[in-house]
């Protein structure tokens, strides 16, 4: 995957996690997952995965 697209990609998951998140403590509503505790504990991890796809360094290939 090429630096841009890893970039790009990266960070739609990061801004979803963060969306999850904010739904999950209540602070984003009108949505079935507002105030569920489950969704408060998934959207970090997306979203450090995300941030973690973005900053990425491609391997070298031999």
């Amino acid at each position: 995957m090429s630096r841009p697209v890893r970039v790009i990609v990266g960070v739609l998951i990061l801004l979803v996690g963060t969306v999850w998140t904010l739904q999950g403590l209540g602070i984003l509503g009108g949505s079935a997952m507002s105030g569920v505790t489950l969704w408060a504990v998934v959207g970090p991890v997306v979203a450090v995965a995300g941030l973690g796809l973005a900053l990425s360094r491609p391997r070298r290939q031999p």
